[in-house]
């Protein structure tokens, strides 16, 4: 019974976070498919920039929200059950991460928009603000003045990412933080790393866009 409460979390966050908050919002606000401009995203940064800050701040919120929910329902529905697995317990914490990891993978590869949307990260954020808002929150600082200071919207989501993953570290170790927030952290940014990796390669070339470019429209001259 609690392994299909498992994979019913892992569901529920998936659909979460297959919602395409971008898209929905260019459609309703700009009466444009964001698909059409710029990185060809429907995450935050092509929203940014293809829109402006009042519609990026709505997306990213809504975003983060996905992550934050797919949490919370997995809390709902698991409660205080657990199975017993060698000598460790799998329960509330186990599938809270899973719940949250499907709501990346649904932002990153949406059911709904044909499997192409963003790269995570704001999902990525929520959830782990909703699991332990002290690396949450360091990560998302760690993201804004990344982005602030350097001026690649990807660069300051690597810092971001990363900066979380580092300061889980010494929270597990010496403060007895469940190891479970760790390894969500840890998937989750090879995850993201993964999905920036034409990001960083231009990074590397000094060929990527800057947060302030505005978006063109595909294939236009």
């Amino acid at each position: 019974m609690l392994i299909a409460k498992f994979i019913l979390v892992a569901f529920i966050g998936y659909l979460l976070g297959s919602i395409p908050f971008g898209l929905i919002i260019s459609k309703y606000k700009a009466k444009i498919d964001i698909r059409q401009y710029g990185s060809g995203k429907i995450g935050g940064t092509n929203v940014l920039r293809t829109m402006g800050r009042k519609a990026f701040l709505l997306v990213a919120a809504l975003d983060i929200a996905k992550g934050a929910l797919a949490v919370l329902f997995a809390g709902l529905i698991i409660g205080q059950e657990y199975i017993v697995v060698g000598s460790s317990g799998l329960g509330l914490l186990f599938a809270q991460v899973i719940a949250a990891l499907a709501a990346i993978t649904g932002h990153i590869w949406p059911i709904f928009v044909k499997f192409k949307g963003g790269r995570g990260v704001a999902t990525f954020i929520g959830g782990l603000i909703a699991l332990c808002p002290v690396a949450g929150l360091f990560g998302g600082e760690a993201l804004i003045i990344g982005a602030g200071l350097s001026g690649f919207a990807s660069l300051g989501s690597i810092i971001g990412v990363v900066g979380a993953y580092t300061i889980l570290i010494p929270l597990t170790i010496m403060n007895g933080f469940p190891v479970e927030y760790l390894g969500y952290v840890l998937i989750g940014t090879l995850l993201i790393l993964f999905v920036h990796r034409d990001n960083i390669k231009r990074l590397l070339s000094g060929k990527e866009r800057r947060l302030n470019q505005k978006s063109e429209k595909l294939g236009s001259v």
